[in-house]
């Protein structure tokens, strides 16, 4: 009987004990809710950089091998160096024997400078001295001919000899020559000093010269350059420090321009991208606190904060997109990426990682 009465009441309590634990179980979701944001699809996230090559060529070698952690400037891959080295070693030899021939003709400039200059002037005082020479005899020239214009006329009115009418006439004969001569000694330094001026226009000759020189300098020097730089194209090194992912090449290879070699990242620069559904971003600000569970360290505790939202859903960036030509529509929520930084722990948070987050929307 005692089992009769208080059956009813123990089962109100128990009733009343489950109801009463199903409202604090809403109350707590719905409180969980209202000031938290749960999303499950999001992973870690990281600056996956690919490796690829510049310039065609066998793989040597490949000192790296995946999982490796590497510094920036470490050799990754190695290829074939010996074409580019035997183009370079021609074209350093080209570019030395200009250098050697601009030399030698800035050595002929400066002798053909230095003899036409002397030249010049050496000319130039043959004629100054043939003009003082001419000059001189032009006025002995008009005297013997004056005097032998008067010697004449006397002779013919018998006022003087024969021999002082033939004196005269020798002297003038003998002034003449004399300044035939100078005349033509004259003549002979302009013509000198012209040929001297002549042979300075074999200088701008030379100049044009050494001017093609200096342009086939600067062309050799280029094209070192470039070599130079296919060179060091050929021993591969890490752009930045991080960990090598993939490997899709094997010493022995063949490569080509453009072809990725490897696949690394930096395991100190990580992020969780989180795609939200579109009616939740109302919800979000740039700056909200997020707690984030990690499926791979579920004992674990990691924080961040919303970094960046998405100006574009997921579906933008689809390979295939999804025309409706029939007409038949069906509305489907899309989702935005949110990027939520998060500092990394010991390398333990890697790309691809799934995770969950719990966003505090509440101000």
């Amino acid at each position: 009987m005692f089992f009769a009465t208080g059956g009813p009441s123990r089962r109100l309590i128990i009733v009343a004990a489950v109801l009463m634990a199903a409202l604090v179980f809403a109350a707590l979701q719905i409180r969980e809710r209202l000031l938290y944001l749960h999303e499950e699809d999001a992973r870690i996230r990281a600056e996956m950089v690919t490796v690829a090559s510049r310039v065609p060529g066998w793989i040597v070698s490949r000192p790296v091998e995946e999982g490796q952690v590497v510094e920036p400037g470490t050799v990754l891959v190695v290829l074939d160096q010996r074409d580019a080295e035997q183009a370079h070693a021609e074209l350093a030899a080209q570019l030395d024997a200009v250098v050697a021939d601009k030399a030698r003709l800035r050595a002929d400039i400066s002798l053909a400078r230095a003899q036409t200059d002397g030249r010049l002037r050496s000319a130039r005082a043959e004629l100054e001295s043939a003009n003082v020479t001419v000059s001189s005899l032009d006025p002995q020239l008009k005297l013997a001919q004056s005097s032998f214009v008067r010697s004449k006329r006397l002779f013919e009115r018998k006022m003087t000899s024969q021999a002082q009418r033939d004196q005269a006439e020798v002297q003038l004969q003998s002034i003449e020559r004399e300044h035939r001569i100078a005349n033509a000694d004259l003549r002979s330094a302009e013509a000198r000093v012209e040929e001297a001026e002549a042979e300075r226009a074999r200088l701008e000759v030379l100049a044009a010269q050494r001017t093609v020189l200096e342009m086939r300098e600067a062309e050799l020097a280029a094209k070192l350059r470039r070599q130079r730089l296919d060179l060091e194209d050929r021993m591969i090194k890490s752009p930045s420090g991080g960990v090598v992912d993939r490997v899709f090449v094997e010493p022995g290879e063949y490569v080509t321009p453009g072809q990725r070699l490897l696949l690394m990242h930096d395991p100190d620069k990580v992020w969780i991208e989180a795609n939200i559904k579109e009616t939740q971003l109302r919800r979000l600000a740039v700056g909200q606190q997020v707690l984030v569970h990690v499926d791979a360290y579920p004992d674990e505790n990691f924080e961040g904060a919303v970094e960046r939202i998405g100006y574009s859903a997921t579906s933008t960036f689809a390979l295939l997109p999804t025309p409706n030509p029939s007409g038949n529509f069906t509305k489907i929520t899309q989702r935005v990426p949110v990027r939520i930084a998060i500092a990394q722990r010991e390398g333990t948070l890697r790309p691809g990682m799934m995770v969950e987050v719990k966003i505090a929307t509440s101000p």
